[in-house]
């Protein structure tokens, strides 16, 4: 059994972006992830630290609404998943990178769909994130024909777009070059002053130079 130790960091104010009220989540095959597992994410940048295998993909897929949990509670502002399961995740976008789920895509097409997925989705701020992440002479190509890193910044490109009020960011500086490494961190200090919404990183260290609202370890 894994057990999550939780070290946050909470500001008095505001309130929290999301909540988490004792959940548990155990794998069909009976091994339990979490019991009891509460938290609150604040606005701004929020980290899930912990090494290979600990269960940091599992907790961002949790808390997205893409596991469910035995029992507990997940709410985003007023929205329960449980009670508004549509709304909720309309609310969270969630980076799937080593999926193999966007392959008949291009990105220029899948950015259409996210589009229509998510309500606030920014097509307007397309330009200057697929300019940053170097992405252009990508746009028209299927998605298995672009290297690890490519496909990554397609992910990136629509999470910042997506305007949602959390973002779950698996390992996001993965596979990128240094300018793109650069790059996302701008927009992520951009991200840590936000006044209500939330970004959540799923990574082995906290990145450098980065204020960082709430630490959980697992």
């Amino acid at each position: 059994m894994l057990s999550a130790v939780m070290q946050a960091t909470r500001p008095a104010h505001p309130p929290p972006t999301l909540s988490a009220r004792d959940l548990e989540f155990s794998w069909p095959n009976g091994v339990t992830l979490w019991t009891r597992l509460s938290l609150d994410i604040p606005p701004g940048v929020s980290l899930i630290q912990g090494a290979e295998g600990s269960g940091k993909s599992s907790l961002l897929k949790l808390l997205a609404g893409d596991l469910s949990p035995r029992q507990g509670s997940l709410t985003i502002g007023d929205v329960s998943l449980v009670a508004q399961p549509q709304t909720y995740r309309q609310q969270v976008f969630r980076t799937d990178p080593r999926g193999a789920a966007l392959d008949g895509f291009t990105p220029s097409t899948w950015f259409d769909a996210m589009s229509r997925r998510y309500p606030d989705f920014r097509l307007a701020a397309l330009p200057d994130l697929v300019e940053g992440f170097s992405l252009n002479p990508h746009l028209h190509k299927s998605m298995y024909m672009l290297s690890t890193g490519s496909q990554r910044k397609v992910w990136l490109c629509a999470a910042f777009a997506a305007c949602t009020a959390v973002t779950l960011l698996d390992e996001p500086f993965a596979a990128l070059d240094m300018p793109s490494i650069r790059f996302l961190k701008q927009c992520l200090q951009d991200a840590a002053q936000h006044p209500t919404r939330a970004w959540v990183l799923a990574d082995h260290e906290a990145p450098e130079g980065l204020a960082i609202a709430c630490t959980i370890q697992v």
